[in-house]
């Protein structure tokens, strides 16, 4: 009977350990407790693929609540392959990725790692042909010294050749599955594009655009001259109501699927120039209120427009940052506009403040410029 008991004991602490399962956590990825090595069945068991990888334009970041990056479009792309979820774990640096894949925290590190000897005498490299092809067709100009892989673990063998297969099977459809293409509403695929038309439709009337009264009407209600609105519009869409962006943001005002739905846009009217309209004008004020404790309007006007178009989490991490090094968070101008420029640079972006990660500053910084110089512009028309 006693040794039943404690084969009893001995069995649920192994089925414990069994079920224990690795931390979840979505970001830059803190340490954790070694797990268990799991090969390419557990993981279609489990239903999740957890992939480490680094922020970057070509790797991943995220706009709005969406995710973005090359190699994590791809690494999504071979998680559905395997009828996975995929589950992406940022890390600070090189060495940080390879030590949680080595720790079994991640099952393949998705990084245009360089496929050198040592590399290769510790993990097996994955799609090495295919994804040093597909690096240097998007960066002619800087082509890689060393051929660049993907990573795993010597302990599974069955993970590595299905990874090595879908890249060898999919490898034609490459630029395909990293292009954007932008489904919404109904299952409706959107592909990027732009009418720009003209700054001003006509001088001598005052006359902006064909949207002018929409901008009167809407930007009442937010208190701001309806010359800012428009400004703001012709620097998202160029008055074009039809354009989609390449990040997905669609109509006037360019809003991303998420925000509409958040503004009571509902995908039959993303592209009616007035539900547009409406919708950023309330996206306006609720960014308004969130930078509400900005006492002078004309500096908490460039944080709406920043926020705007980066998202309020980049903008309050270069607002940290700002604190931290001495500058004045409540200002835009040679302040937080600083750090927004530079958090495309890893000292910023991996920095333990910079909770959102890597942001394409330089594109955020020339919104708010563009948009406040066209609005002196437009306020000189009779």
């Amino acid at each position: 009977m006693k040794q039943r008991f404690f084969i009893a004991i001995i069995a649920c602490i192994a089925l414990t350990a069994c079920q224990e399962q690795r931390p979840k956590e979505l970001g830059v990825f803190k340490q954790s407790t070694p797990a268990a090595s799991l090969d390419l069945y557990d993981i279609q068991q489990g239903g999740e693929l957890i992939v480490a990888t680094l922020y970057g334009q070509d790797t991943y970041f995220e706009y709005y609540g969406e995710h973005f990056g090359t190699q994590y479009r791809l690494a999504e792309a071979y998680a559905r392959s395997i009828g996975c979820q995929i589950r992406v774990d940022v890390m600070r640096d090189s060495a940080a990725l390879l030590q949680h894949l080595e720790r079994g925290d991640a099952d393949i590190a998705a990084c245009a790692v360089a496929a050198t000897d040592s590399i290769r005498s510790k993990y097996v490299t994955c799609g090495q042909q295919e994804l040093t092809h597909l690096v240097d067709s998007l960066h002619p100009a800087a082509r890689n010294a060393n051929p660049v892989a993907w990573l795993v673990r010597k302990d599974t063998p069955l993970l590595a050749q299905s990874l090595n297969q879908w890249m060898h099977d999919n490898a034609p459809q490459f630029q395909a599955l990293t292009a954007m293409r932008i489904s919404y509403g109904q299952g409706q695929t959107y592909t990027p594009r732009r009418r720009k038309y003209s700054a001003i439709l006509s001088q001598a009337n005052g006359q902006i655009s064909h949207y002018d009264h929409l901008f009167r009407r809407y930007s009442s209600t937010i208190s701001w001259d309806w010359r800012l609105l428009a400004a703001q519009s012709y620097q998202e869409s160029g008055f074009d109501p039809q354009a989609v962006s390449p990040m997905g943001a669609m109509g006037l005002m360019q809003l991303m699927p998420r925000t509409a739905q958040s503004v009571g846009v509902p995908p039959s009217q993303i592209f009616d120039p007035e539900a547009n309209v409406r919708g950023g004008v309330r996206y306006i004020a609720q960014l308004m209120q969130h930078y509400s404790s900005i006492s002078n309007p004309s500096e908490r006007t460039k944080f709406v427009l920043a926020a705007y178009n980066a998202g309020p989490g980049h903008i309050d991490d270069a607002r940290q940052l700002a604190r931290r090094y001495g500058r004045d968070p409540d200002r835009w101008d040679s302040n937080v506009d600083y750090f927004v420029l530079h958090l495309s640079e890893p000292r910023y972006y991996n920095d333990p403040l910079a909770t959102h990660g890597y942001m394409r500053g330089s594109e955020t910084y020339g919104y708010v410029r563009g948009i406040m110089s066209r609005w002196e512009g437009y306020r000189r028309l009779k």
